[in-house]
């Protein structure tokens, strides 16, 4: 008999505390494409009991992400998808953020939009990058919502950014936009898909972001907020079953702030 399955694309911090979270009665397909990461993940979690499938994925690729998507479901009902997969300003170029944050999540909310169970969820990993970025125009905005995969990274005022400082937020907030998009697809199967944008959590990836030049404002940024610390991924495994749970039933196409107030305080102390 096949178990539900669930899908989590991408073996940081995040996306290791969902898969323990949620894992323990399902399938769970780890993807990512660091494969010694992966391979050591999925030993990892199988040894503490969970049933694990594990393959890898470029996420900038349509046929890598149609592949993925296909053995998804040839495993059984994939009732959850979490996807934490991207790049940050200190790990990558403005060119591959755009690739693996933007293209990589819209390839995937078109794939996995496909298979998804009825019933089933969906969170996509944005941040609150993408809340603290000027909202882009309505025409931008359109595009980003509804242009094939293929185009997005053709888009005129994609294509001229070349700093990864700017790549980062607008990536981040293109997945809003993408997410509010895909929930009447996923919608038609019966399913929900929202995104979740964490603040500063404590995975390799923030810390190498605290290690970088902005990590001063980081920290200022930290001591601001209602909370005063650096978030957990365990914080977001929480928000993400959740969203991903039937007690968020009639939560679909929207984000979930989950940043210890960083947010909140920034724009609260502008003039």
């Amino acid at each position: 008999m096949h178990r539900e399955v669930l899908a989590v694309i991408g073996i940081g911090g995040m996306g290791q505390a969902i898969a323990r979270r949620l894992g323990s009665s399902k399938t769970v397909l780890l993807a990512d494409n660091n494969e010694t990461g992966l391979a050591t993940v999925a030993e990892s979690l199988a040894a503490d009991g969970y049933d694990v499938k594990s393959q890898s994925v470029d996420v900038s690729s349509a046929e890598s992400v149609h592949a993925l998507a296909e053995f998804a479901a040839s495993l059984g009902n994939l009732t959850q998808l979490a996807h934490t997969a991207g790049l940050s300003p200190a790990q990558a170029s403005a060119e591959a953020i755009l690739a693996v944050d933007l293209l990589g999540v819209a390839l995937v909310l078109d794939e996995f939009g496909e298979i998804i169970a009825p019933g089933g969820a969906g969170v996509v990993i944005a941040s609150m990058a993408g809340h603290m970025w000027p909202p882009l125009t309505a025409e931008q905005e359109k595009a980003l919502a509804h242009n094939p995969p293929s185009e997005l990274l053709e888009l005129e005022f994609i294509s001229k950014i070349t700093e990864p400082n700017f790549a980062y937020p607008i990536a981040k907030q293109a997945n809003h936009i993408r997410v509010r998009a895909a929930s009447a697809q996923w919608g038609r199967r019966g399913a929900r898909i929202n995104s979740i944008s964490p603040g500063i959590i404590s995975t390799p990836m923030g810390q190498q972001e605290l290690a970088s030049p902005v990590g001063d404002g980081m920290r200022a940024m930290i001591a601001m907020s209602g909370t005063g610390r650096i978030g957990t991924p365990e914080d977001i495994a929480a928000a993400t079953a959740f969203l991903l749970g039937s007690d968020a039933s009639f939560i679909t196409g929207t984000d979930l702030l989950v940043d210890g107030g960083v947010v909140a305080a920034v724009k609260a102390a502008k003039p």
